[in-house]
């Protein structure tokens, strides 16, 4: 039991299990209705065993680093959402480069296995973001810019979600969905994640925003990308053949303000990292809070 512990703390299996209502509300909203259960169950798998993977993989190619920052120190205490002593396992010893590598390349494989079998052009979105995240962790000490391929990588799940229920969706909607995610995962995990890790960060010369720009600049980065967020999400609806109307923008502008805008605009404020640790957790049930929301008119119509 123990050692299954170290391999969820790997893949964060509780934050990667937040993360799947993303992917699954995009394709509900996209959709309008529940795929057909060989479908939604291929789809399950693709999700959850994707998401194992990159996490997986993010701590593979970064162990290196995380070894440097947590030297001296110790590691720090995360969010409420993945708070764990077992955060990071190799890094800290607690796991083998090589069990860790293994257990990466068999979600890897039945990732790759459920995406071929849904769409194979869905093999294609899931080399290019895996190939993103390698390339996210080696510039961490390079340049801030590595926060865009962070939201394309975040971006993957659910425009992979697209095409599994849409094979031929529109580019507009597609971009649309692009930038909504990308300012979603900038302004309420990239950054606060950086900002909790500032101090580890500067133990090892990294070019994150809250290092190079401090905490105020910072701060403004991440208000304004979550009233991106809030503002696109409510052009979504036009891609749906659902009727949602008005009182679907109300719950999704609710649940925008209340889980991204209210900590968001705290972190602003104050510049404190505790803030910074508030706004990542509840920016996290951002997409549960969407997902719930979309199912209530799915059932409804």
């Amino acid at each position: 039991m123990r050692t299954m512990q170290r391999f969820l703390a790997l893949s964060r299996s509780s934050h990667s299990l937040i993360d799947i209502a993303m992917p699954c509300f995009v394709a509900l909203l996209w959709l309008g209705h529940f795929p057909e259960w060989p479908v939604f169950g291929a789809s399950l798998v693709a999700i959850i065993s994707g998401y194992t993977a990159i996490y997986a993989l993010n701590d593979l190619v970064g162990v290196k680093i995380d070894r440097e920052k947590f030297i001296e120190s110790g590691i720090n205490a995360g969010y409420a959402v993945e708070a764990s002593a077992l955060r990071h396992p190799i890094a800290q010893d607690k796991l083998s480069f090589s069990w860790g590598l293994a257990w990466f390349g068999m979600w890897y494989c039945l990732t790759l296995i459920a995406a071929w079998w849904l769409n194979p052009l869905l093999v294609l979105i899931v080399l290019v973001a895996s190939a993103l995240e390698v390339v996210y962790c080696l510039l961490l000490q390079v340049t801030y810019w590595r926060i865009l391929l962070s939201g394309l990588v975040k971006s993957a799940g659910p425009i992979a979600a697209v095409f599994v229920v849409v094979p031929k969706p529109s580019l507009a909607g597609l971009g649309l969905l692009l930038m909504w995610v990308i300012s979603w995962e900038i302004g309420g995990q990239n950054i606060p994640a950086d900002w909790n890790d500032v101090e580890e960060d500067r133990r090892v010369h990294g070019r994150t925003i809250p290092l190079v720009f401090g905490p105020k600049l910072a701060g403004i980065i991440v208000f304004t990308a979550l009233l991106f967020t809030v503002v696109l999400g409510l052009f979504l609806p036009f891609f749906s053949p659902l009727y949602l109307g008005w009182p679907y923008q109300c719950l999704s502008m609710g649940a925008g303000i209340f889980l991204l805008l209210v900590p968001g605009f705290h972190l602003f404020k104050t510049g404190d990292g505790l803030q910074a640790s508030r706004l990542f957790d509840r920016a996290s049930f951002y997409p549960v809070a969407m997902l719930a929301i979309i199912m209530l008119f799915v059932f409804a119509q």
